[in-house]
């Protein structure tokens, strides 16, 4: 046998003893896991117990906002914890729907009645998701922040003139000349662009109306800043939008020196995942990066690529 089949040989059993390893390895994980996972279970009421004590929330928001009703129902449970002594609002959020803003920041205010809210911005923290830190009793922001975007867009397009190249018709049935407004197939009418700037302009004033009254300002100076323009932390508290910069530890003292929250008490983050969702989640992805990551990663790709000798 020449010294190539021979390197080949051991390097088709090599990978093919590695294989069998990492199955028997992600069995053992898989079972270790869901052995965690039985007597995290039986122990529900324990742990309930462990959890139990005065403690500020902490609430993070990151990515698009949108209608999530478990994210406002944990923000009202944990508003008649009287465990819960405050909550700390994570934003890092390029923002999201008019509707999901609204709704979240309306749990926020519902908060803020009766508990201290205060709002810490990461790296983004715009259009909905400044609109959600409004209810906050203090705003801080990174001087490198990205915020504001005071405003509202509707957006659609024009294939028209690509149809008719294609010599394609559409045909449309409306009960009435506003019911296609806006439409991909035709252009806006006078008409259709009129309702549309007037529901822009609602959506826009209601948004106006929120920062004003959350940031004590009056409405024609919030009006002058909510041209759709983003600004940076450190501009935006020159501009009152946000009161100072900071971060949680900024956040911690705050709430020790004016409501009284000692910065002793543990943080908890408000989950809106169950016990099992979260479970399954870390179970899928400690399984997928010691097993998949690492046959993919390596052997698959060297196996399908490896030159031939």
């Amino acid at each position: 046998m020449s010294p190539v089949s021979l390197d080949a040989d051991l390097l088709t059993d090599r990978r093919r003893i590695k294989r069998r390893l990492s199955f028997w390895r992600a069995l053992a994980i898989v079972a270790v896991l869901g052995a965690i996972a039985v007597a995290s279970l039986s122990g529900r009421g324990l742990m309930a117990g462990a959890r139990g004590g005065e403690h500020v929330a902490r609430l993070t928001v990151a990515g698009t906002i949108g209608d999530d009703r478990r994210v406002i129902e944990a923000i009202d449970r944990a508003a008649r914890d009287t465990n819960v002594r405050a909550l700390i609002l994570e934003i890092n959020s390029p923002g999201g729907s008019m509707s999901g803003g609204e709704a979240l920041h309306g749990a926020i205010a519902r908060f803020a009645e009766t508990k201290p809210v205060i709002a810490t911005m990461g790296g983004l923290a715009a259009s909905a998701g400044y609109m959600i830190a409004m209810p906050a009793h203090r705003v801080l922001a990174r001087e490198a922040t990205i915020t504001g975007s005071i405003g509202v867009i509707l957006q659609s397009f024009n294939v028209v003139e690509l149809m008719s190249r294609l010599g394609v018709q559409p045909e449309v049935i409306a009960s009435g000349p506003l019911k296609d407004q806006p439409s991909p197939f035709r252009a806006l009418s006078p008409e259709g662009r009129a309702a549309m700037e007037r529901l822009i302009g609602e959506l826009h004033g209601q948004f106006i109306r929120m920062v004003a009254t959350g940031r004590h300002m009056d409405e024609a100076r919030v009006r002058e800043l909510a041209d759709g323009r983003v600004v940076t932390g450190r501009e935006a508290v020159g501009l009152g939008l946000v009161d100072a910069i900071g971060g949680e530890r900024e956040a911690r003292a705050w709430l020790a020196a004016e409501r009284q929250v000692p910065d002793s008490l543990p943080i908890r983050a408000i989950e809106t995942r169950s016990r099992t969702e979260r479970w399954f989640q870390s179970t899928i992805g400690f399984v997928v990066k010691s097993l998949f990551s690492e046959w993919l990663g390596v052997d698959g790709p060297r196996a399908i690529w490896q030159p031939l000798l």
